[in-house]
C-alpha cells in the first residue's frame, strides 16, 4: 500500500482542501491519504472556528482515509515547531511514503536548497542573522536577509520565503532532512485566492476569507458555494449551536489565566522572553479582549501571529520546559486517531499502523492513560486540557452541555 501524508488545519475545510487531497492521490499514485490535522487550536495561536471532530469528519468525507491529531503543543507553535512535530508524527507511523503540501511556488527544487542552508546554518548565515536581529529586525525579515547573503541567486526570488505555504514547505523539508526520513516531499502549486485574502474567489477562497465572512451573524449562506456540499451540511447542522468560534470568545478565560500568573510573570511559557513578559504585564489592564491585547503587544519586531501564539501558550499552560523535554526526547509519543474510513483505504491504513508504527496508536481517549512514559502522559494531558478549554467556551457561548473528551468516540465512515 502506498500512502501519502498531508499536514493541515482545515480551518474551515473548503473546496481547495478537497482539491488538494484529490491531487495528492493523483500526483503520488497513493492508495490512501493520512492527514495530520491540528486539533482545537491552530498555528496562528487562535482557536479553530469549528471543533476537531467536525473538521476531521469533513476531511474523511472528502477523500482522506485516516485523520490523526497533531499534539496541541505543536499545533499552536511556530512554523518550525509545527512542521517538525507533524513530520515527526508522520515519520513515526512507519507507513508514509510521501508528504504532499501546497505551496505558492509549486517547486521542490526551489524550496530544497533554502531548506538545506537553514539546516546547515553556514557561518555567513549565522553572522548575518545575528546582526539583523541585533538592530531590531523581526526574525522572518532577518532570516530573509541572511539567506540572500548566503544565496545571491535567492535575491531574485526573495518573496519565496515570504509566502506562508512556501515557509511551511521549507520547514517540512528541513525536518525531513534533519531526521533522515525516507518520506519524499511533493508539492502542488497553490491556486485561487491568496492565503491572506479576505475576498472570495471564483476558484478557491482562502480559509481566512471564510472565517471573516462567518463573523457576521446569520452569514452561513454566504459561504455555501465556497465549500463542498457535504461540508456545508455539517456546518448548517451545527451553526450557532457549537460553531463558529472566534478568539474573542476566549477573552475571559485568557484574562483569568493572565491574572493568575501575573505575580510570577510569563517568561516560563513557550515563545516568551523576559522583555515580552514585561510587555504583557505593562499592558495587561489596557485590553478589552483577546484580539485587542494582540494588537497592543505586537511591534515592529514581534508579529501579531507570534503574540497570538504566546498568549495561546499561556492559555493552554504550555511551558518552555515541556517543549524542551518533548523535542529532546522523541518529539511525539503517540498517534491519536480522530477518525478513519471503513473501506479498503482506511482499514488498510489502520491495519498497517498497528503493524509498523513505532509509537502507540490511540483510538480510545481512555487508552491515553496507559501511555508508558511520564513525557507521553504529559503531552497527552495537554491535548485533553486544550480540548476541554475549547469545549468549555463552546458550552458557555451557545449554552449547551460541555463535551467530555474522554467520552468522544472515534469517527468511522
Amino acid at each position: 500500500m502506498k500512502v501519502t501524508g498531508i499536514i493541515a488545519e482545515y480551518n474551515p475545510f473548503h473546496r481547495g482542501h478537497a482539491y488538494h487531497i484529490e491531487q495528492a492521490k493523483k500526483l503520488t499514485g497513493a492508495d490512501a491519504v493520512v492527514v495530520v490535522m491540528s486539533g482545537d487550536f491552530t498555528q496562528r495561536g487562535t482557536p479553530a472556528i469549528m471543533d476537531k471532530y467536525a473538521r476531521a469528519r469533513m476531511a474523511l468525507m472528502n477523500g482522506a482515509d485516516v485523520v490523526i491529531e497533531l499534539p496541541s503543543c505543536y499545533a499552536c507553535a511556530s512554523a518550525e515547531y509545527f512542521a517538525d512535530g507533524a513530520v515527526a508524527l508522520l515519520d513515526s507511523l512507519g507507513i508514509v511514503d510521501t508528504l504532499c503540501f501546497g505551496s505558492e511556488c509549486g517547486s521542490i527544487d526551489m524550496l530544497r536548497p533554502i531548506a538545506q542552508v537553514l539546516v546547515d546554518e553556514p557561518e555567513a548565515y549565522k553572522k548575518t542573522l545575528k546582526a539583523e536581529l541585533a538592530i531590531g529586525r523581526s526574525y522572518p525579515t532577518a532570516r530573509n536577509t541572511a539567506l540572500v547573503h548566503c544565496m545571491p541567486e535567492f535575491a531574485a526570488n526573495e518573496n519565496i520565503i515570504g509566502s506562508p505555504n512556501n515557509i511551511l514547505g521549507i520547514e517540512y523539508i528541513k525536518s525531513i532532512i534533519r531526521r533522515g526520513s525516507k518520506i519524499k516531499p511533493v508539492t502542488i502549486q497553490r491556486t485561487g485566492a491568496d492565503y491572506h485574502s479576505y475576498r472570495f474567489s471564483n476558484s478557491f477562497s482562502s480559509s481566512l476569507a471564510l472565517r471573516q465572512a462567518l463573523h457576521t451573524p446569520g452569514s452561513l449562506e454566504l459561504i455555501r458555494d465556497q465549500v463542498p456540499s457535504n461540508v456545508y451540511d455539517i456546518m448548517a447542522e451545527n451553526y450557532e449551536k457549537t460553531f463558529p468560534v472566534f478568539p474573542r470568545d476566549f477573552s475571559a478565560m485568557l484574562k483569568y489565566k493572565l491574572l493568575v500568573e501575573e505575580s510570577r510573570g510569563y517568561s516560563r511559557f513557550v515563545d516568551i522572553n523576559e522583555d515580552l513578559s514585561d510587555r504583557i504585564l505593562k499592558n495587561l489592564y489596557k485590553s478589552y479582549d483577546y484580539e485587542s491585547l494582540c494588537d497592543i503587544l505586537k511591534s515592529k519586531n514581534v508579529t501579531y501571529a507570534r503574540v497570538s501564539r504566546m498568549l495561546c501558550h499561556i492559555l493552554l499552560n504550555l511551558k518552555k520546559s515541556d517543549m524542551y523535554a518533548y523535542r529532546n526526547n522523541g518529539t511525539v509519543f503517540y498517534a491519536r486517531v480522530l477518525g478513519f474510513r471503513e473501506d479498503i483505504g482506511g482499514l488498510g491504513v489502520m491495519k498497517a499502523l498497528h503493524q509498523y508504527t513505532s509509537i502507540p496508536i490511540i483510538t480510545k481517549v481512555s487508552d491515553g492513560k496507559e501511555l508508558a512514559t511520564d513525557l507521553a502522559q504529559r503531552q497527552f494531558h495537554h491535548d485533553i486540557l486544550a480540548a476541554h478549554i475549547y469545549e468549555s467556551v463552546i458550552a458557555d457561548k451557545y449554552q449547551t452541555e460541555m463535551q467530555n473528551e474522554y467520552t468522544r468516540p472515534i469517527i468511522k465512515l
